[in-house]
């Protein structure tokens, strides 16, 4: 009966196991920053400027249609911005980084932002392509691109769709969906020739349709680190700036359905009240095991008892009566 009582212990254990949460860890690079801001807002981007051979200066370029040098810096510190911006950037050179603060964001100014660094090494002029940074500014107006839905709630491991659709008459070079908020990375770009580019956020979990300009997204086995902002961002062709969607879809992905500890308390006390009984019964065999060994045991008779015994019936049948009076 011992084994039963080690059985219903490790049964208990196993029956609380999914009652105390896993730990999951995961790393998950990017080699894109991606920024969302509102009109009016700052934009802020760094540009490393570290590197072999000697330093000649850093451009910050757009590259949207094409690329045109928003800021350079010299390694002297001597500049030249875009007449356009000249009002709204500033810059710092902190170390071996090149700060560059956009002040009074404006939709115009969405667009990919490269780094570009120029050394001399060896005697020859070397071009170095540094950080890209991917800039969103939503404003009241964009109403190029529509998404939905606004807000979605599913469990780990379920699916859920993403919808874009580009409401302008202009053509477009593609369509462009990202995380914006807390992991900002790219997740998926579908050309206008429907030939598509699933970054690794996403790799092997989604899929997509197109019809015309509009694009279906689904994601797969969906992870707790997938709750993000999804911004469907246009890129129209002969455009000078992207054109995201004001909201986006807001993603909270719910931990899985657990078993509720609460919830299964009776069946906790009745285990534990069963290996108590199963305990106690143990203990009531044994000793009850133990006095019928003994109950049935043959028994020794006692000498000094039986001795005194005969002596007393002897001493009985030869006594006298000293009282008596002979005839």
């Amino acid at each position: 009966m011992l084994w039963i009582s080690c059985l219903l212990t490790a049964s208990l254990s196993l029956l609380l196991l999914p009652c105390f949460p896993g730990q999951n860890s995961g790393e998950n690079e990017q080699s894109t920053d991606i920024i969302s801001v509102w009109e009016g807002d700052s934009i802020r981007i760094t540009c490393s400027m570290k590197g072999s051979g000697y330093e000649l200066g850093t451009y910050l370029t757009t590259n949207i249609p094409q690329p045109v040098n928003v800021i350079y810096v010299s390694s002297q510190n001597t500049s030249n911005i875009l007449s356009a911006l000249a009002n709204r950037i500033k810059y710092s050179k902190e170390g071996g980084n090149l700060r560059i603060t956009l002040h009074n964001a404006k939709e115009s100014d969405s667009n990919i932002y490269v780094c570009v660094k120029y050394v001399k090494f060896k005697g020859h002029h070397k071009k170095l392509n540094g950080k890209t940074t991917i800039v969103v500014v939503k404003g009241e107006n964009s109403g190029f691109v529509e998404q939905s839905p606004l807000y979605v709630n599913p469990q780990q491991g379920q699916s859920t769709s993403i919808t874009c659709a580009l409401k302008s008459p202009h053509e477009y070079e593609g369509i462009l969906l990202l995380k914006t908020h807390t992991q900002p990375e790219k997740v998926l770009y579908v050309s206008s020739q429907n030939v598509s580019t699933i970054f690794p956020a996403f790799a092997k979990r989604l899929e997509y349709s197109k019809q015309e300009k509009k694009i279906v997204i689904t994601l797969h086995d969906l992870r707790k680190s997938d709750s993000d902002v999804y911004v469907c961002v246009g890129v129209l062709r002969n455009a000078s700036f992207l054109s995201g969607n004001r909201n986006g879809t807001m993603m909270l992905i719910k931990e899985a359905e657990q078993r509720d500890c609460s919830n299964s308390s009776w069946v906790f006390y009745s285990l534990i009240i069963m290996v108590a009984l199963q305990f106690s019964a143990l203990i009531y065999c044994t000793l009850s095991r133990a006095n019928i060994k003994k109950y049935f045991q043959k028994r020794t008779p006692n000498a000094v008892y039986e001795d005194m015994t005969c002596i007393s019936r002897h001493n009985t049948l030869v006594r006298t009566n000293t009282y008596s009076v002979d005839d």
